[in-house]
Parts: structure tokens; sequence; C-alpha cells
């Protein structure tokens, strides 16, 4: 029987999210306690592979299990074998046809910035931290560029093995909540480092270090060298994933607080 499930998880003390052998990851310790609730050892898919340090609020993962188990096993039963800072949030069976990765038709992604003259103590892990003024106008404007299907070469990491930087983006739009900037970008797909690559293009825009206009500039250079840093991974969020409506999978609750 096939399974999908929908995962939270703080990244901080984790090396991403794929299965390493020599650091701890998400998958491993996700892996781990699924095991034990299905009495056999468990291998599970995931909707979108995340780095070290970046958190989720709705990762999907599907795997198979020949010992049929209620859906309350997978969650409060894995659950008790989880640390604090991942949880299951839901569980059902699913069709044999059903993949995490491949039947997923979109991804979205919030980064998450604390903006003010002082760094946060409380929240201080889930947050990037900004202390110059950012003006969320000249953001939220600069974005509008990537929308549409484009070339995102100058977002990605050297060392992003994706075929090809073409990427289709929905939306991309960049709200304030008191001292907290969100950019909220979702796609058919992301290449490595993408979305943190664009936040820290996007903090130059706010920061009035560069203009509204040199986002396109630096998307039709196909060059990661002219764009900005990569923003740290402590402020990406991993919020949620599309699927088509036949396989019924449970809507995404985006999170808490500023994540809602």
């Amino acid at each position: 029987m096939r399974y999908a499930l929908a995962v939270e998880y703080d990244g901080k003390n984790y090396f991403g999210w794929q299965r390493q052998s020599e650091v701890v990851s998400v998958q491993q310790t996700v892996e781990t306690a699924l095991s034990k609730i299905a009495n056999q050892t468990i291998e599970v898919v995931c909707a979108g592979r995340t780095d070290t340090g970046v958190n989720a609020t709705n990762q999907i993962i599907h795997f198979d299990c020949d010992n049929p188990r209620k859906n309350v096993a997978w969650t409060l039963g894995a659950n008790s074998h989880l640390p604090k800072d991942i949880a299951i949030k839901w569980a059902q069976s699913v069709r044999e046809d059903f993949h995490a990765r491949f039947s997923a038709t979109a991804r979205r992604y919030r980064y998450i910035i604390y903006n003010s003259n002082f760094r946060p103590a409380i929240l201080a892990h889930g947050l990037s931290f900004c202390q110059f003024p950012l003006d969320e106008n000249l953001m939220q404007q600069a974005a509008q560029c990537l929308v549409g299907e484009h070339d995102f070469d100058s977002f990605r990491t050297v060392h992003c093995q994706a075929h090809s930087p073409i990427r289709t983006v929905s939306h991309c739009h960049v709200s304030r909540q008191g001292n907290f900037v969100i950019i909220d970008i979702k796609a058919n797909a992301f290449l490595h480092h993408m979305v943190r690559n664009i936040a820290g293009s996007l903090i130059r825009v706010g920061r009035q270090v560069e203009t509204v206009a040199w986002m396109s500039e630096v998307l039709a250079a196909r060059d990661r060298t002219v764009a900005g840093m990569t923003a740290p991974s402590g402020g990406l969020y991993f919020v949620d994933v599309d699927y088509p409506k036949a396989f019924n999978l449970p809507k995404s609750v985006l999170g808490p607080l500023f994540l809602g």
C-alpha cells in the first residue's frame, strides 16, 4: 500500500532533507520513525529536497508499505518516535500512481526577513535578519520581472545539477507584517539556491543599493556573478505543493504567526 504524509520541520539541526551517510538528515530521521511503526524498512520520496538549515511547513512525502496501518499510526505513532523539531501533520493512503515528486505541479516557498535595527532573540533560528531599512514596495515591484517562464541561470548555484535553468514562476509577492518582510514565491520547480539567491537580490533592491530595473538586468544576464548574495538558509520555508485534484490530498495549512 502507498501512503502520502505531510511533514513539518525546523531545519536548523539537520544537514538538509536528503539522507547522507555521515551526518543527520530530516529524511533519515523520518524514515527511522516510520520504520518502527511499519515493522519494516521504509524509504520515502519527497516533493522537494531542502538544503542544510532550511525549514518546511508542508513537505509532502510518499512511501510503500507491506504492512497496512491506520492513518493515526503514521501521525501520532510516528510523532512519538520523532524529535520535537520534526512532526507528521497528516497521513492518508493514496493511489499507486501517486508520486510525491513527479505528480507535483508546483512548489511554493516563503522567505522571512526580520527587518529591525536589532537582531531578534525569540525566533532567531527561524528567520533571516536585516538591520538596514527595507522598502518592501520596491522589492515587490522588482519581483514582478520574475513571473512567467524564464532562464534563471543568474539565480542558481554553480553546483546546480538541473539540466535546464528554465522555470515558470506563477507569482512572487513581497509584503510586510510589522518587522517581518515576507517573500512568497511559487513555481513549477526550483533550481538549487534559487529562492535564496532571489531573496538576496531583492534585499539589495529593498535597501536601495540597486534599482527596481536592476532585477530585470540580472535576470537577463544569465550570470550568477551579477546577482546578489545567497540569503541565509534559516529564513527559508518550503510551504506548499500543488497536486492534481484527482489525488484528493488534504489542503495545506501554511503555519503559525507570520507564515499564515
